[in-house]
């Protein structure tokens, strides 16, 4: 399973993003999309996608955290990153910090943000993939866009 991850979008993407996107089995948007229109082209994928609403977003339809389990972990999906994991979490996603993130905290839960697609704080925007295998996190992808 191969999932598309992006945070932080602020009303803006890269043309081409959408299309980039287009082979996910998923797309998951950790907040922060402001205007719901935003998304429509991605919508238009026919794709799955999963929106938490981060602190700039008024559409109050979207979760402001959500618990999805997928080959048999546990994935926390929320904008602003919390203290601590809920339990029996097993990776948290988060957006917020328009930085990306790869750390497992001493409980062992992974911690990953896929960067921001619009004003980042870090040198490049950026979205990630999420490979899911047999129940594993095969692997986590940053791409700069």
């Amino acid at each position: 399973m191969r999932i598309a991850v992006l945070a932080d979008t602020h009303d803006r993407y890269p043309s081409d993003l959408p299309g980039r996107l287009q082979d996910a089995d998923e797309i998951w948007h950790l907040g922060d999309v402001c205007d719901p229109d935003t998304l429509i082209e991605f919508e238009q994928l026919g794709v799955p996608m999963q929106v938490v609403r981060g602190n700039n977003d008024l559409h109050t339809a979207w979760p402001l955290e959500l618990t999805l389990v997928r080959e048999n972990l546990s994935f926390h999906l929320i904008h602003i990153p919390p203290r601590r994991a809920p339990q029996g979490t097993h990776i948290l996603l988060h957006g917020h910090t328009h930085v990306p993130r790869d750390e497992i905290d001493f409980h062992r839960v992974r911690w990953l943000n896929p960067g921001c697609i619009a004003f980042p704080r870090a040198t490049v925007r950026t979205f990630a993939w999420l490979t899911l295998e047999k129940g594993t996190l095969k692997r986590w992808e940053l791409v700069h866009i």
